[in-house]
């Protein structure tokens, strides 16, 4: 996409950044009226930090994070989140863990390396709590919550290696990427087609397909650490 080429040029042209901030001004003030969860207008104090965060997108982005916007988008949201949890007696920390205890989850439960660990030792990891926070922000969009993965999550290492091969094969694929995280379709077809995935196992285990997606396309390093097996998977695939 050409938004993401000029992103890609700005981080070493302040021009072109001023001119990408002044261009999206709108999806900015947006972003970020979402996060708060109220409008958010150019004289409120979420303005300039959110401003911060689309330039601190444009720094840090690549093309393997997947569309700019949807990366800027994250950014944003996560600076208005640490905003406002900064100036609120209820921090992040305190969302996610109700979050938690609200499910109940337990570590048996969750039965997998990735997000159920992750889960349990947000208690300790107030950036990770944070990043459970905003995944299950980007959750709620595809129609679940983070805690639904505990009914759909492989357990066993065959399923593992079958989720990583599919993750593997979407991540590899920027625009099956795109339309699983913007348009929000899980591009069933294509994917059994090319992994021999049978349908079956693809319907099972959709929500955790879709979440690792997200996380491993994402700005999640705390999350992506607890799915090694699949960025192992990823790199092996790009390397054939």
């Amino acid at each position: 996409m050409e938004i993401d080429v000029m992103a890609v040029n700005a981080k070493n042209d302040d021009n072109l950044t001023s001119r990408l901030i002044s261009q999206h001004e709108n999806f900015i003030l947006k972003c970020a009226s979402a996060a708060a969860r109220s409008y958010i207008s150019r004289s409120d104090d979420e303005w300039p930090i959110a401003l911060a965060a689309f330039a601190e997108a444009i720094s840090n982005y690549s093309p393997n994070k997947g569309s700019f916007l949807n990366y800027a988008e994250l950014v944003i949201r996560r600076r208005i989140v640490e905003y406002i949890g900064g100036k609120s007696r209820f921090a992040p920390e305190t969302w996610s863990m109700q979050l938690l205890s609200d499910s109940k989850i337990e570590q048996d439960s969750m039965n997998l390396e990735a997000v159920g660990e992750a889960a349990i030792s947000a208690e300790e990891n107030n950036s990770l709590k944070l990043e459970i926070y905003l995944i299950n922000e980007i959750l709620y969009g595809h129609g679940f919550s983070f805690m639904d993965l505990t009914d759909c999550s492989p357990k066993s290492k065959r399923d593992k290696k079958l989720c990583a091969r599919v993750v593997a094969f979407v991540i590899n694929n920027p625009i099956l990427t795109s339309k699983m995280k913007v348009k929000r379709q899980f591009p069933l077809n294509l994917i059994i087609k090319n992994t021999r995935v049978s349908r079956k196992f693809l319907e099972k285990h959709r929500k955790y397909i879709v979440t690792a997606v997200e996380i491993m396309s994402g700005d999640y390093e705390n999350l992506s650490v607890y799915m090694e097996y699949i960025s192992e998977e990823i790199e092996k695939c790009r390397q054939l």
